[in-house]
């Protein structure tokens, strides 16, 4: 029954980890359909992509039970082809041979720069090769890559960078992704224009850290200012920015959030508050250097959004070591923590570090939590009663109700709403609940 299902030159992809992974999925389907293939559902398609990523245990974990499953399938469904890309192969040098004892029926592996052969690996499985590993050294420009969106959507994502110049000794990322490679400010704003010219509303910028953009001596903020000059209406996250660029770059920072389509948002990932853990951490920033640059920003961006990520549980982090990094989330009070409880990565110097026990980690995680949403019950307090512009995406949990985000980036939901998605609607916040702004339309 499951065979006769199967359509030919179908293919479904099925996206883990972050935003770079998203568009690198985005790239295949444009290939794909633009070769002749048909994108569909996972139980009628020839051809499963699984974009893996590694930088979490959890997430890994996950993919690992997938992919075993995706091997039960196909001994079952011989006529399905497993392609897996994305990071998780390529974390550690022996990770490749676990992929294979986990899916040892699999079709084709793909490397991180071989996404734009994938038309050729289709063909080449479609003629019965089977097994078989596809690396190549050849970068890519991403920004260069112009893809074409389905209609009506609202959100598009363009690189401006892949890779890192840190060297964090919990990260394996890097040993797939390498080192920094900025891509052209000519192809980033070319891409940017060509997804505005298809009604994209939302634009992310996305790298493993965005902060760290230069070529040729422009930086990211002369992105942003290219970016924020085009004849369009939308909104323009900015995405992850390392503390350091804090120290040395504030008013570059400053200037980024001045400019009228950007979301006033950061995300910045303090990690730890203890001077020693970030030392083990290998993160080149103590809390002393950046909590005045914080104060400073919030004082001139009253409603700025801050997003912050938090390890929990880092090998040899002490009660005390945890103490400073709960009070300093109590003082920062960020609109959005992302909590993560600690698990060694392959290849990476933290693996070989005294770990903490399981427990002690987990007891962490849910105190800093159950701090942060306590927060939640007041830090909002400020946008009863604002009136402004936002962005509508989709549809709300309510009947009628529209979701959307307004300059700071904030959930707004919207009751009664009849227009259309992708539309810039005035607002006023009656109701504030937790991370949400509840609003009303204000009618013209």
């Amino acid at each position: 029954m499951e065979l006769a299902k199967i359509k030919d030159k179908t293919f479904y992809i099925e996206t883990y980890g972050c935003a770079a992974n998203k568009f690198d999925s985005y790239i295949l389907t444009d290939l794909l359909q633009k070769a002749g293939y048909n994108q569909t559902n996972f139980e009628s398609a020839e051809y499963i992509i699984i974009n893996t990523c590694g930088v979490k245990e959890q997430t890994e974990n996950k993919i690992r039970a997938r992919l075993k499953n995706l091997s039960e399938l196909k001994y079952n469904n011989p006529k399905k082809k497993i392609i897996i890309a994305g990071c998780l192969p390529f974390i550690s040098s022996n990770y490749m041979k676990k992929i294979k004892e986990i899916i040892p029926n699999y079709s084709a592996i793909i490397g991180l720069n071989s996404l734009f052969q994938i038309v050729d690996v289709f063909e080449k499985l479609q003629n019965n090769k089977a097994n078989f590993i596809l690396i190549t050294d050849q970068k890519h420009d991403k920004a260069n890559y112009l893809v074409d969106y389905t209609p009506k959507k609202i959100t598009g994502i363009v690189p401006i960078s892949e890779g890192c110049i840190g060297s964090c000794t919990y990260c394996c990322v890097k040993n797939a992704r390498g080192r920094l490679r900025s891509y052209s400010p000519d192809n980033i704003i070319k891409n940017v224009k060509h997804q505005l010219d298809q009604g994209i509303k939302q634009i992310y910028l996305t790298s493993q850290d965005c902060s760290t953009y230069k070529f040729n001596g422009i930086e990211l903020s002369e992105i942003i200012r290219r970016i924020n000059n085009l004849h369009h209406e939308f909104f323009l996250r900015v995405g992850m920015l390392n503390p350091s660029f804090l120290i040395d770059n504030l008013n570059q920072i400053k200037e980024i959030l001045y400019y009228p389509k950007t979301y006033q948002f950061l995300h910045i990932p303090i990690q730890s508050a203890s001077t020693i853990i970030l030392k083990k951490m290998n993160r080149p920033y103590t809390l002393s250097d950046i909590i005045g640059k914080i104060a400073e920003l919030r004082t001139e961006f009253p409603y700025l959004t801050l997003s912050t990520d938090i390890i929990c549980g880092f090998p040899r982090e002490t009660e005390y070591d945890f103490y400073k990094t709960l009070n300093f989330i109590k003082w920062l009070q960020p609109e959005i923590l992302n909590i993560s409880q600690f698990t060694p990565r392959p290849g990476t110097k933290a693996k070989k570090m005294e770990q903490l026990k399981s427990q002690i980690i987990k007891e962490r995680s849910t105190r800093l939590s159950n701090i942060f949403r306590n927060s939640l019950d007041f830090i909002n307090e400020k946008w009863l009663g604002w009136r402004g512009r936002m962005l509508t995406l989709h549809k709300g949990g309510e009947k009628n109700q529209v979701f959307g985000r307004n300059y700071a980036y904030k959930n707004v939901f919207v009751d009664n709403y009849s227009g259309k998605y992708g539309e810039f609607i005035e607002v006023e916040v009656y109701k504030v609940d937790g991370f949400n702004l509840y609003a009303k339309k204000i009618e013209k």
